[in-house]
């Protein structure tokens, strides 16, 4: 089953100093963050901030690319959760058909904000989370059990609802 998600912020963790993209359950109260890169943060903060630039940035050149071929993306989906690497796919139809492209979630992100396309998540993520000592209560933790994974659940117990888009990208 897919989730329809849409974009809840975008943080710094502090530790780091990576940025987080949290996403949103539109149908359910769930959150998922997920740690991606600078160049990829900026991307998705233009969109967000309605930035334009006088030349076409990487997402916006592939947006135009597509637009000339006459494909259309009607949705990208966060498809899978392994060893904390997230992976995506960009739905794509033309007039010969449609196909699927494989995608790191935050680019695929950026360009569905580019062309209005749905963002979806999978059970399998979801399923690669498990509710905390059992109890439904919107808490989840990663099947990370290494010491870096302990370091980030402590991280995200302490985020308060607060830090989510205070921090400029």
């Amino acid at each position: 089953m897919l989730h329809e998600m849409k974009i809840g912020g975008l943080a710094m963790d502090p530790s780091t100093n990576a940025p987080i993209l949290i996403l949103n359950s539109l149908d359910e109260e769930f959150s998922i963050p997920i740690w991606i890169g600078l160049l990829e943060a900026a991307a998705i903060a233009s969109v967000l901030q309605n930035i334009t630039f006088d030349r076409p940035m990487t997402h916006d050149l592939f947006k135009n690319f597509i637009a000339k071929a006459n494909i259309h993306i009607p949705r990208i989906e966060v498809c899978d959760l392994k060893n904390n690497t997230f992976y995506a796919k960009i739905h794509c139809q033309s007039p010969e058909g449609t196909f699927i492209m494989d995608a790191r979630p935050s680019d695929a992100i950026a360009l569905a904000l580019r062309v209005n396309a749905a963002i979806y998540v999978d059970d399998k993520v979801i399923d690669n989370l498990k509710v905390k000592d059992g109890q439904v209560n919107g808490e989840y933790e990663s099947v990370d059990d290494s010491e870096q994974g302990k370091q980030w659940e402590d991280y995200l117990k302490n985020l308060s609802s607060d830090d989510f888009g205070k921090y400029k990208v």
